[in-house]
């Protein structure tokens, strides 16, 4: 996707606020969007933003430049290792696993726009959103095992819902590119698009979220992730809590009059 024309080159992110919509751009494009500390700070820190601004009504995560995100930057990572100031394991609990956390439970619709490359971690972000789209000349690659690590922000958790588990254990133990295509017929990505039509396409994907019933979607999200651990009773009950909680809303309400009215509901998103 393109920067806005605001875009301040040497900040390592850039958030953008059009019709509801956060747009979230990754903004380090000569590192491929790798994952330093301030790319780390600022999404966490964009990411809490808009889940708390009721004014933002879906999220779209993506790269500046032609990689999504290739995940740790290892170069800063060597750094820290040459220095035995190694970060690994912190970095996880205080960036990976809060970000992630944030993308998968919001209580609004979050899309990935794929643009390019997406591995490591990175690839972990895209999965925890609920739509990805991604542009047909990019990839997906766990990469972990490739240096050595074992998997991070989520990986084990999203891969074997998405593949199961006997998948999800080749893909992060033999890593490779995957491409747009496979990605798509494994269940990995929603929409593969060209590159002609990526911005078109997202754009109207996330619209149509921001004007859709937000407290529908965010309880949609938690219904299936409840489900994915938990017995039919629970399952059972947990739908019918999210069911009294939309039924209450102005959303259901404007739907209800606009179906009788034989009219197009307009949705305030509560």
């Amino acid at each position: 996707m393109s920067p806005p024309p605001d875009s301040v080159a040497d900040t390592p992110l850039d958030l953008t606020v059009t019709d509801g919509v956060a747009w979230v751009r990754l903004n380090r494009p000569d590192a491929m969007n790798a994952l330093d500390r301030a790319l780390k700070v600022a999404l966490l820190d964009a990411l809490r933003t808009a889940a708390d601004d009721p004014a933002i009504r879906c999220v779209v995560l993506t790269g500046n430049g032609r990689a999504f995100c290739v995940g740790q930057d290892l170069k800063e990572h060597v750094a820290d290792l040459r220095s035995g100031d190694t970060t690994l394991a912190t970095t996880v609990t205080e960036h990976y696993n809060p970000i992630v956390t944030l993308l998968a439970t919001m209580n609004k619709p979050v899309v990935a726009a794929v643009n390019g490359v997406a591995a490591g971690a990175g690839l972990s972000f895209a999965l925890a959103c609920d739509v990805r789209v991604i542009v047909d000349s990019a990839g997906l690659n766990t990469a972990f095992a490739g240096i050595a690590l074992s998997c991070d922000s989520g990986a084990s958790w999203s891969l074997p819902r998405l593949v199961g588990p006997a998948r999800a254990k080749d893909l992060l133990m033999f890593p490779r590119t995957i491409p747009a295509d496979e990605a798509l017929s494994l269940g990995l990505v929603s929409r593969v698009v060209t590159a002609d039509d990526f911005e078109r396409v997202v754009t109207e994907l996330a619209t149509t979220l921001a004007a859709g019933p937000t407290l529908a979607y965010g309880s949609i999200r938690r219904a299936v992730a409840t489900s994915a651990g938990t017995d039919l009773a629970t399952a059972l009950a947990h739908e019918a809590e999210l069911m009294g909680l939309t039924g209450r809303s102005a959303d259901h309400q404007t739907a209800v009059d606009a179906f009788l009215a034989k009219e197009k509901p307009t949705f305030a998103g509560r």
